[in-house]
């Protein structure tokens, strides 16, 4: 790949993970003009860079998505769930061509087919829907549409909309001209102004308040007046007539009849209206019946027996004239209308497919941290000179006692710079979680609306940094301790609310340095930890013996559901039930070194806690020596060691044990579990180190304990790549390799 496909994809996976972000943001908060702003420049920089790397199909896609964010932006239309969910739908688009670019150094070539889906995605109405607008005050809302519709049976039959405008009394003082503003919509076939409350006498009318009622019909689309009547928001009731193709298509042969029974109800003698209405009616209603409109004829006798009983054929004209024009008719229920068909899809929808992580082979580096490091490498060069001129003094044969001063001198100074060095090669490696609390905000929104919950993400201390590997490592756990969270730990609205709880519940992601360390925490307020539970299901399983478990603190039972194949759930579902969830999280947490454990705070909510070393990479490791070799163990995972007099060690099964301050504790040959064999040499006493396993105790069985040591492990490659339980490597003084030992993994 090069150098110019390698940044352009870096460059648009941080556009992408951005934009996901404003996306998000933007559903919460839909009027946050700097959010708003961000998606569309890194949208349109999206675009761009596709544009310079001929890469039309995504250039194609992201216009589209482009330009209903500048209608957003214009006023034109709002921010929607509906426009959220398309916007995360292109990005996930984009990120499956990047991958594909990152494997073959190419734009995908079939990508046309998923990019021509997502313009006609954001080309369909629904992408772009109207604003929300309430009923303005007078009239109860839609008593004044049958009314104008009668009123102008004509233009009724072209309308699509409908439109009543009661301005502000005090929309002058705001600048708004409320005819000029009707003037300008597109389509106008008929208005109406009347006075909303009687004229007073003109001794005291007030000039300055607005005191008019305005009806309109329009052939315009709600998408052409939607950006226009923003000034009148909250003041203008709007209603659909007709989408083309919503009603039925009737022959021009039942057209005319239709029409010959809206001219019989036109009559203006008032004899015999009565008659009239009651036969235009019948006619009408077998008109659509025999055309197989069953639904619609029954709306039309609805209308025929409320002309009747009002004397007024006006309601009755109004629904014959749309059911001529293949419209629903008035008053009847559209709220049953089926939406419009989805824009099909030629991919699958990649659900919580979220965007990946920068490749390995790239990294953003502060230019600060690079110029600490040309810094110190001029020190050790200074140190380098030092050390030589020492040589020197050797070979002249310099008093050995001097000597020894000035080398402890330059050693001191030498190893300062080496720490010094570590630190800062440890400083380029390192990123913030924000680079994992990222991607939670998407997954919260899609599982939460899975489960039906409504539920609020909130991160802290996203800024704070660990070492690169460790932020990478850290997804996992986060993921089941959140998946627990939205699925165990929240209630169902009703619930809350019953409890006297917020409807929308809260999980927070928060991380802090801990001294050397860091402080992770998923958090959330809903019922908390059942411990009855726990011991009940612990029970059951047989984890442990009924008076144990009787014994036990709340907070013991609790740290059960870290237990191997634990679950309180009582099915499966697609987030629980299979046990795997908590023990993963400690499995992984403890893989990298760190500590993990579960707060409950009964019927207000628990917090899973996870304390993380801040590098993987620099590790102080205890040396032992097992079938004639020097392995490294990482001194986190070391508990104690000790002589074990090789009488006090007894046979279990295929295995060995001893008992340790009245615990039994499982023993390990070490050489054994490498693969080669146990040196049997006769002993009086076995070396042995305590590890924690998973919160259990384990004993390896060496040939001999070693120094400890800090040392900067080195990724395992070559031959050892795939070999398993190895955590690094590095160099002893002597020059030999030192193999570090994933203990966790050893023993599984």
């Amino acid at each position: 790949m090069n150098e110019f496909m390698e940044q352009f994809l870096i460059e648009s996976r941080e556009l992408v993970e951005g934009a996901t972000g404003d996306f998000l943001a933007l559903e919460e908060t839909p009027g946050d003009r700097e959010r708003l702003d961000s998606v569309f420049r890194a949208v349109h920089t999206l675009k761009g860079a596709a544009g310079i790397m001929d890469f039309d199909a995504m250039g194609r896609a992201l216009h589209a998505v482009e330009d209903v964010l500048s209608a957003v932006r214009a006023g034109a239309s709002p921010v929607t769930s509906r426009l959220v969910d398309d916007g995360l739908h292109a990005l996930d688009r984009v990120t499956a061509w990047l991958d594909v670019m990152e494997a073959t150094g190419e734009p995908p070539p079939d990508a046309g087919a998923a990019a021509d889906a997502i313009v006609a995605r954001f080309a369909a109405p629904s992408a772009v829907e109207p604003p929300p607008r309430d009923p303005p005050p007078g009239e109860p809302s839609g008593a004044w549409l049958d009314g104008l519709l009668a009123r102008h049976p004509a233009q009724a039959g072209a309308a699509r909309l409908a439109l009543r405008y009661a301005p502000d009394p005090g929309c002058f003082f705001g600048g708004d001209d409320p005819l000029s503003l009707v003037a300008g919509l597109p389509g106008i076939l008929a208005v109406e102004v009347e006075p909303a409350t009687p004229w007073p006498a003109l001794d005291l009318l007030d000039p300055f308040a607005c005191n008019l009622v305005i009806r309109v019909l329009l052939q315009a689309g709600e998408e052409e007046i939607a950006g226009l009547l923003e000034p009148a928001r909250g003041q203008v009731e709007i209603r659909a007539l007709r989408r083309p193709g919503s009603g039925p298509a009737l022959p021009a042969p039942l057209r005319e009849l239709l029409e010959a029974q809206i001219l019989l109800l036109a009559e203006p003698t008032a004899e015999g209206a009565a008659g009239r209405i009651a036969s235009a009616g019948r006619v009408a209603a077998n008109v659509l019946r025999h055309a197989g409109c069953a639904s619609e004829a029954d709306a039309l006798d609805r209308a025929t027996t409320e002309s009747l009983t009002t004397g007024n054929p006006a309601r009755l004209t109004a629904a014959i004239a749309h059911a001529r024009d293949g419209m629903p008719p008035p008053g009847a229920d559209r709220s049953a209308e089926a939406p419009a068909a989805p824009v099909p899809d030629p991919e699958p929808w990649p659900g919580a497919r979220m965007p990946q992580e920068i490749g390995a082979r790239a990294l953003r580096v502060d230019a600060e941290r690079i110029d600490a490091l040309v810094t110190l490498a001029g020190e050790l060069t200074v140190a380098k000179n030092a050390l030589a001129h020492a040589v020197g003094l050797a070979r002249e044969g310099t008093d050995p006692a001097a000597l020894a001063v000035l080398l402890r001198d330059q050693h001191a100074g030498l190893d300062r710079l080496v720490g010094e060095l570590q630190r800062a090669v440890l400083n380029i490696r390192v990123l913030p979680l924000g680079h994992v609390f990222n991607r939670f905000p998407r997954l919260v929104r899609e599982i939460s609306a899975g489960l039906g919950k409504s539920v609020r993400l909130v991160v802290e201390g996203e800024a704070t940094e660990a070492d690169k590997a460790v932020v990478e490592a850290l997804f996992e756990p986060l993921l089941h301790g959140v998946r627990n969270a939205l699925d165990h730990g929240i209630e169902p609205a009703s619930e809350r609310r019953a409890l006297g709880k917020a409807a929308v519940a809260t999980i927070r992601l928060r991380a802090a340095r801990e001294g050397e360390g860091v402080l992770v925490e998923v958090e959330d307020d809903g019922r908390g930890i059942d411990a009855a539970a726990i011991r009940a299901v612990a029970a059951g399983r047989g984890l442990l013996p009924p008076h144990v478990l009787a014994a036990l603190t709340d907070e013991q039972a609790i740290d059960l559901a870290f237990a191997p194949g634990f679950s309180t759930a009582a099915a499966v579902t697609d987030l629980s039930g299979r046990g795997v969830g908590m023990d993963a999280v400690r499995r992984a947490v403890e893989r990298m070194g760190g500590r993990v454990g579960i707060e409950s705070r009964p019927g207000r909510g628990a917090t899973l806690r996870m304390t993380l070393p801040f590098t993987l990479m620099l590790t102080r490791v205890m040396t032992v020596e097992a079938g004639g070799q020097v392995f490294g163990i990482p001194l986190d995972t070391v508990v104690e060691t000790l002589r074990l007099p090789r009488d006090r060690i007894v046979p279990v099964g295929a295995g060995r044990a001893f008992v340790l301050r009245d615990r039994t504790v499982p023993l390990v040959s070490l050489a054994e579990a490498l693969g080669g064999a146990a040196d049997e040499a006769d002993r009086p006493e076995t070396s042995v180190v305590i590890v924690n396993l998973c919160g259990q105790p384990g004993g390896l069985a060496v040939e001999r304990l070693g120094l400890q040591m800090e040392v900067m492990l080195k990724p395992v490659d070559g031959l050892l790549a795939d070999v398993p339980a190895i955590a690094g490597t590095t160099l002893l003084g002597d020059g030999r390799v030192l193999i570090v030992l994933d203990v966790q993994e050893l023993l599984e």
